[in-house]
């Protein structure tokens, strides 16, 4: 087994049986596949011949999912639109990936979906359809509330999944870290943005390449 791996292989074995919360922006992701065999004679864009379409969990919901996967007892919790969209996701979440949802129905936004146009394997477009804005007092109140009874049902574990919709306002990270340490709970962020501050009292936060230099503002130089 090579090194890494052998790293690796007990941390993983060890998300058997721990109960993680996660916070953060909730997606569906649409797949359309299909065929190109000609150009538009109305304009210079392929022709798409759909064969099929499937949805997966997005964002939050994927980072759930895979945390589930790995043998976690997870719950989600996010903001979704009052439409089919939220109906979908939760079934997927909850049927196919074992995740136990606590999807908050706003009515100011829809349902995050982002939509991809497949050939070949390749995306010809990608279609968003979301709201980025930070919940209303009663979304935050509603998403905090989803939080509590994580905790007091045994989380020792909270994921900030940041993807920069809005979800994880300032307002709102500051008090989700604040429940993580009064329930004496470890904290691990997936940012997004610039200012890596709002995060401060996090235990550990996992950036990328690219978020790493926009971070530490290296992007900029």
């Amino acid at each position: 087994m090579p090194r890494e791996e052998a790293l690796l292989a007990p941390l993983v074995e060890a998300l058997a049986g721990a109960k993680v919360a996660v916070l953060g922006d909730v997606m569906l992701d649409r797949y359309v596949d299909g065929t190109v065999d000609r150009i538009s004679p109305e304009a210079p864009i392929p022709v798409l011949a759909i064969s099929g379409d499937f949805a997966v969990p997005g964002g939050a919901g994927n980072v759930a999912r895979n945390l589930a996967a790995l043998g976690a007892g997870c719950r989600l919790i996010g903001l979704v639109g009052r439409d089919a969209e939220a109906e979908l996701l939760a079934g997927l979440l909850a049927r196919e990936a074992g995740v136990d949802c606590a999807l908050i129905a706003a009515a100011d936004r829809p349902t995050a979906v982002k939509t991809r146009f497949m050939a070949g394997g390749h995306q010809l477009l990608r279609t968003d359809r979301e709201i980025i804005a930070p919940p209303d007092a009663a979304g935050e109140t509603a998403l905090l509330a989803a939080l509590d009874d994580a905790f007091t049902e045994g989380a020792s574990v909270l994921v900030l999944s940041d993807y920069g919709k809005g979800v994880l306002a300032p307002g709102v990270i500051a008090a989700a870290l604040a429940r993580a340490k009064a329930a004496d709970a470890r904290v691990i962020v997936d940012p997004k943005g610039r200012d890596y501050s709002r995060y401060a009292g996090a235990d550990f936060v996992t950036p990328n390449r690219k978020e790493t230099a926009r971070g530490d503002g290296f992007a900029d130089r």
